[in-house]
């Protein structure tokens, strides 16, 4: 058999729950050095060696967050009904957070981070209140913004996949 393998395909990742898992090591195979590695991106999903999903949720908000600020002038016209700027959040925004969160389980941490990301992409499509009385202009507070956002919450929508 004749193995052809290219330079970048020669990393190897063994995973485990163990946090004293055995030290990484190279393994070398017919003069072909395999590197052993912690963590690697595949098909967009970063993988680590303690099957964390930390790392993955930090990656998918962090490009989330690009999302976010290269529409944030959409989000905050007024020449768009928030009908159309939530549907623009859901279907470009909020698919590329959580894009592969089929397989995490998320921590009390990590439902927290996506619920502020969550908050404050939906503060720039609500936009400040304006108190009746004082005329004052103030930000939403959370309770509001789950009452104006009657779609599932990304947390939410996680949990049900």
């Amino acid at each position: 058999m004749d193995w052809k393998l290219s330079a970048n395909k020669t990393k190897y990742m063994a995973m485990s729950r163990d946090q004293n898992a055995g030290r990484i090591h190279s393994v070398r195979i017919d003069n072909i050095t395999f590197e052993g590695v912690e963590e690697f991106k595949y098909l967009g999903t970063t993988l680590t060696n303690q099957n964390s999903t930390a790392e993955e949720i930090r990656s998918r908000l962090s490009s989330g967050s690009a999302c976010y600020y290269s529409v944030q002038n959409l989000l905050s016209s007024r020449l768009l009904s928030k009908n159309l700027k939530i549907k623009i959040y859901r279907t470009i925004i909020l698919s590329v957070v959580l894009y592969g969160c089929e397989t995490w389980s998320l921590t009390l941490r990590e439902e927290g981070k996506l619920r502020v990301f969550e908050n404050m992409v939906l503060r720039r499509i609500f936009g400040p209140r304006r108190d009746e009385v004082t005329g004052d202009w103030s930000r939403l507070h959370n309770e509001e913004l789950n009452d104006l956002y009657s779609s599932p919450n990304a947390v939410r929508d996680i949990n049900r996949e």
